[in-house]
C-alpha cells in the first residue's frame, strides 16, 4: 500500500453548460486531500472515461443539469466495465428526478447528490467507498 491520494475525475457532460456546481465539489475535494482532475464543460462519456482511464482515478463524479442523466451514466459505467474499471466509483450530482434515483443506484450510480447537499457528504461517500492506496 502507498500513501497516494485519492484520485477524483470530475466531470460536465452533455451540454449543459453551468459547472459552477461541479467546480464546488471539486474544490471541496481538494480541500479534503484529494487529487482532483477537472475535465471541463461538454464532455463525451468516451472522453470521460478515457480521461479516467489515463489519469488512474478512484471515483468520477459527474455533473448532469439538462436531464440526460440516465443515458449519460449507463453509458459511462458500460464503458468502464469494458475497461475492466468496475472498481471505479461513480456518483452523481445536479437536477435529478426522485424517480430516477432507483434506476441509477441499480446500474451501478454510487450515490445522487440533489441541490443543497453536503459537500461533506461527498467527502465521507469517497473517503469510505474506497479503500486507501
Amino acid at each position: 500500500m502507498t500513501d497516494r491520494k485519492l484520485r477524483v475525475l470530475i466531470a460536465k457532460p452533455g451540454l449543459d453548460g453551468h459547472d459552477r456546481g461541479a467546480k464546488v465539489v471539486a474544490r471541496a475535494l481538494r480541500d479534503a486531500g484529494m487529487e482532483v482532475i477537472y475535465t471541463g464543460l461538454r464532455q463525451s462519456p468516451e472522453q470521460i472515461v478515457s480521461a479516467a482511464a489515463q489519469e488512474d482515478v478512484d471515483a468520477i463524479g459527474l455533473s448532469i443539469l439538462s436531464g440526460a442523466h440516465l443515458p449519460i451514466c449507463r453509458r459511462v459505467i458500460e464503458l468502464l466495465k469494458e475497461k475492466g474499471m468496475e472498481g471505479v466509483q461513480v456518483f452523481l450530482g445536479g437536477i435529478i428526478p426522485a424517480q430516477d434515483i432507483p434506476e441509477l443506484k441499480r446500474m451501478g450510480v454510487a450515490e445522487v447528490f440533489l441541490p443543497g447537499a453536503s459537500t461533506q457528504d461527498v467527502i465521507r461517500l469517497i473517503q469510505g467507498a474506497i479503500p486507501a492506496r
